[in-house]
């Protein structure tokens, strides 16, 4: 798939500590450093075709930092699996029996919020994607997506971004126009006044994942500022909530500056 936009990070990939344990492992006979070096994404499948399963987790096999830790072929095994099995990222088809992915997506919120959920999905329908998102989920990344973004998408979800094409960005991002317009919400204009610098920072933090604490010890200020500019910045804007800011500035390439959260 084309047109995918991807948040701009910085980074020298091994720091010292790593390369360190790397260069000791041999002389003290410990597979120690190299177990150190990898940070390894636990991963769960959940589709209700095995055949999709049994193809998506050999195509994540090929990943060294990857470990696919369960599968799950409907919505009430996904529950029980991700309580058991904690995966730092879920891959979850929206069409699955028993419990939808839709239904899924919200019964987490109460299991677990530290896994972060991908939609994989055939289905093209933007109020679905919609709903998935204000349900929390990181990423919609539909069946026919080329294999390597299947995988990029896996890692940027991991790292705390959001992952969408740009395709699906403006898509979502019409169906939210179109909600706020329905609801007679007042005033509903797009970018009314211009961004400050600081404002623009604070947009491309909160589009990579950056939470107000998160954002006020990067930018040496206190989380109370933050929460004023980004007052000002929703008024400037016309969104309403944090995920309609970060869909709106990935839409508008504001998120690509900065270098992403660690986590």
């Amino acid at each position: 798939m084309s047109g995918v936009l991807e948040p701009h990070r910085i980074g020298t990939g091994v720091n010292e500590v790593e390369l360190m344990d790397t260069m000791m492992a041999p002389m003290n006979g410990s597979s120690e450093g190299t177990e150190k070096k990898k940070a390894t994404v636990r991963l769960l499948i959940a589709d209700d075709h095995p055949i999709v399963r049994d193809g998506l987790k050999k195509l994540l096999l090929l990943e060294d930092d990857f470990e696919v830790v369960g599968e799950a072929a409907d919505g009430r095994e996904v529950l029980e699996k991700v309580r058991e099995l904690d995966p730092d990222v879920l891959l979850l088809d929206l069409r699955m029996p028993n419990l939808d992915g839709l239904a899924t997506l919200q019964a987490l919120q109460q299991v677990n919020k530290r896994t972060r959920v991908i939609i994989l999905t055939a289905s093209e329908d933007k109020n679905e994607f919609v709903q998935a998102m204000k349900l929390g989920c990181s990423g919609i990344v539909l069946k026919q997506t080329a294999p390597d973004l299947i995988v990029k998408s896996i890692r940027k979800v991991n790292a705390g971004e959001i992952w969408l094409d740009s395709h699906t960005t403006a898509a979502v991002m019409r169906q939210f126009q179109t909600g706020s317009e329905a609801s007679g919400a007042p005033g509903k204009g797009r970018e009314r006044s211009p961004l400050s610098a600081r404002e623009r920072e604070i947009v491309a933090l909160v589009a990579q994942g950056y939470k107000n604490k998160e954002m006020a010890e990067k930018m040496f200020i206190s989380e109370q500022t933050v929460k004023n500019h980004l007052h000002n910045i929703f008024d400037k804007l016309g969104v309403s909530d944090r995920l309609e800011l970060a869909l709106y500035a990935i839409h508008k390439g504001l998120h690509l500056t900065g270098e992403a959260p660690i986590r």
